[in-house]
Order: C-alpha cells, then sequence, then structure tokens
C-alpha cells in the first residue's frame, strides 16, 4: 500500500494494490474508488484533501510490515 500526496491539486491517492485499475465510481463528493477487471479495490482518490482529513500525522497500528517512509 502506498499513500501519495500530491500538493498542487491537493489530493490523495492510497494505492492498495499493483493491479491496474478497471473502473472508477465516486462514493462520495470527491472521493473516488478504483476497481480493478476482477470488482476488486485497487485504489482511493481523495481531492480537497487536506479539508477532509489530517495530513500532518499517520498512524499505523498492527501492520505486520515494514515502514519506508519518504519525506517531500
Amino acid at each position: 500500500m502506498k499513500l501519495n500526496y500530491y500538493k498542487d491539486t491537493d489530493s490523495l491517492y492510497i494505492d492498495l494494490s499493483s493491479h491496474p485499475s478497471a473502473e472508477s465510481r465516486e462514493v462520495s463528493e470527491g472521493v473516488v474508488l478504483d476497481y480493478d477487471a476482477d470488482g476488486n479495490i485497487t485504489g482511493i482518490d481523495i481531492d480537497n484533501a487536506s479539508r477532509k482529513i489530517d495530513l500532518r500525522e499517520v498512524i499505523l497500528s498492527r501492520i505486520p510490515a515494514e515502514v519506508e517512509a519518504l519525506t517531500a
């Protein structure tokens, strides 16, 4: 999983899968879910992210994986 924030567009993309998306659905204003050809969710796109969520802190709880942090 990857979190990508684009400051110029104030959008946050949460990449959940390496599979390409085949379909997108807006589930709430400015929140779009991407799905692969089998209907599995591959990503979440959040427009105006800084107004919807607190981007200053990310908390990972009980994640059984390595965490790589890249700073902008």
